[in-house]
């Protein structure tokens, strides 16, 4: 999302770190995704759609889901992959560790 992000129009925040203030308890953050739009703090699909609203070339996808139905579907997909998370990131990082290492 940084990379389509070309007018910095989204600040990411790395709510790992300590020295990140969270408006929110800290695990809460972790546990999904989270963003604010014009004030209000948005979490799960709703997040990801401000986030797409603020990305000129998602911008339609982001105002599709602001549809109710599209915005149910787009957080029961959401909470259905939260599922499978952690053995994505499992398979990521083991993944990364292998192209990273040299013969």
């Amino acid at each position: 999302m940084k990379r389509l992000d070309r007018k910095g129009a989204i600040t990411f925040l790395d709510v790992t770190s300590e020295d990140t203030a969270c408006p929110i308890d800290r695990g809460a953050l972790l546990a999904r995704f989270h963003a604010e739009e014009n004030g209000t703090l948005l979490s799960g699909a709703a997040a990801f759609a401000a986030m797409w609203r603020a990305i000129p070339l998602l911008r339609p996808l982001g105002l599709v889901a602001r549809n109710r139905v599209v915005g149910a579907a787009l957080e029961w997909l959401y909470v259905r992959f939260l599922r499978y998370r952690p053995i994505l990131q499992r398979w990521a990082r083991k993944r990364e560790a292998e192209t990273t290492v040299q013969p």
